[in-house]
């Protein structure tokens, strides 16, 4: 691929270089496997609080706040994130202030101080963002989906944490996580946009050459057990309900994944989806509805969800699953699998303007092992899916041995929804 290069330093580390001349801007962006599924219960929340300190000092930074001025000082853009299976920390400037940042990123990765009264503090940071996001009803009623499908193991549990794990991890559960986990052979470094490969190179070298080589610990496997289906319901005084479903598919490692992605933006991709248009248009029963593959390293959903009036519930989701059973039904029509297909293509597109957008897209596939597409190339997957590939997946995929249904609203029980959790 002309516009990415890939460097393995001797520790192990992975190094993504995506240059784009054109741009006016640079991104440096650190990827770590270090996420929810590779904690314990006893340490469930970890990864998270973890990427917050890493921001509250280092050794040559001790005093809270100096990275943000610096970063701010800089112009750049920045933030971390933490998902189930991976974490990540960037900063974006422009082109010609890409070593500050590269240098700025990397220190808070390799030195964080762990000072005690920092972790007392953003301990009450971490459960204010708890606080947040059970107020959050969809995001509430996707935690709610996850635990149903999953259960008590890592895939289930939500990458918060629970408060009071919060409440109880301590400086050591930071050190010794981050020592097992924050290594070079589970690191991936991309740098963006407009820069100077000799010396973004040469700098990395010099931040992350000493890192220690050390095997990375593989997280447990998920156990998947299912033989019909599932509803959950968390009363919620609410005058819309907010509904999750999600169909038990595969990992991102399926050769089906791409017909997957088609198939749930035939089912729920945009404005002119059929969920959006039945639902929505023709029901006027939800403001937002929609649908997605969601993928992982050793399993995955397809999953649907909407806001919806609560006294229209039982429709909306009759509504739904009817929708899914006419996918398995036969195979979509031409036109529609044409434009659905145009539809991901330009989100693809859109989706990719900035250096930052090009540093996610290619280390996202690299921190998994996963074989590494051009956008170019991925679009030739999607274009390649057939009618029948999408109906060979709806087929496999959509049945009731595999659906989940949460629902956050007025309810108190979930007798009334198990009659209608199926597709039969």
């Amino acid at each position: 691929m002309k516009d990415l290069k890939k460097i393995t330093l001797k520790n192990g580390l992975r190094v993504l270089f995506v240059p784009r001349p054109e741009d006016l801007a640079a991104t440096a962006l650190i990827l770590v496997e270090a996420g929810s599924e590779y904690e314990t219960k006893k340490i469930n929340g970890v990864s998270h609080f973890l990427e917050h300190l890493m921001f509250k000092g280092t050794a040559s930074r001790p005093k809270p706040g100096m990275i943000a001025h610096e970063l701010a000082s800089l112009g750049a853009q920045s933030n971390a994130f933490t998902d189930h299976e991976y974490t990540g920390y960037w900063a974006k400037v422009r082109a010609e202030k890409l070593p500050d940042i590269l240098e700025i990123v990397s220190d808070l990765y390799l030195n964080p101080l762990f000072e005690r009264a920092e972790i007392e503090k953003e301990r009450g940071v971490i459960i204010q963002e708890i606080n947040m996001y059970e107020d959050d009803l969809p995001a509430k009623a996707q935690q709610l989906l996850d635990a149903l499908v999953y259960g008590d193991q890592p895939a289930g549990w939500d990458v918060g944490g629970e408060k009071k794990v919060i409440r109880r991890l301590g400086r050591d559960d930071f050190v010794g996580y981050r020592a097992a986990r924050y290594v070079a052979q589970g690191t991936v470094v991309v740098v963006a946009g407009k820069f100077n490969e000799k010396a973004a190179l040469a700098q990395i070298k010099e931040y992350f050459g000493s890192l220690p080589r050390r095997r990375v610990i593989a997280k447990k496997r998920t156990v998947e057990r299912q033989s019909a289906p599932r509803v959950k319901v968390h009363f919620k005084k609410t005058d819309q309900a907010h509904l999750a479903i999600a169909f038990r598919a595969f990992d991102m490692f399926d050769p089906r994944r791409y017909a997957l992605r088609v198939l749930a933006d035939i089912l729920g991709g945009g404005m002119s989806s059929r969920l959006f248009m039945r639902v929505r248009e023709e029901m006027g029963a939800a403001y937002y509805v929609g649908a997605g593959a969601d993928l992982a390293l050793d399993h995955g959903t397809l999953g649907i969800s909407a806001g919806v009036d609560h006294l229209k519930i039982d429709a909306v989701i009759g509504a739904v699953l009817e929708e899914c059973r006419r996918l398995s039904a036969g195979p979509v029509p031409e036109k529609e699998l044409q434009k659905s297909k145009d539809h991901m293509l330009g989100n693809l597109v859109l989706g990719l303007e900035t250096s930052d957008d090009m540093a996610s897209f290619y280390g996202g596939q690299e921190i998994f092992g996963r074989e590494i597409l051009s956008p170019e190339a991925y679009a030739d997957r999607i274009k390649g899916v057939t009618a029948e590939q999408v109906l060979a997946v709806a087929r496999a995929v959509l049945r009731d041995k595999g659906l989940n249904i949460a629902i956050v609203g007025p309810y108190r029980t979930e007798k009334r929804f198990t009659k209608e959790a199926t597709l039969k």
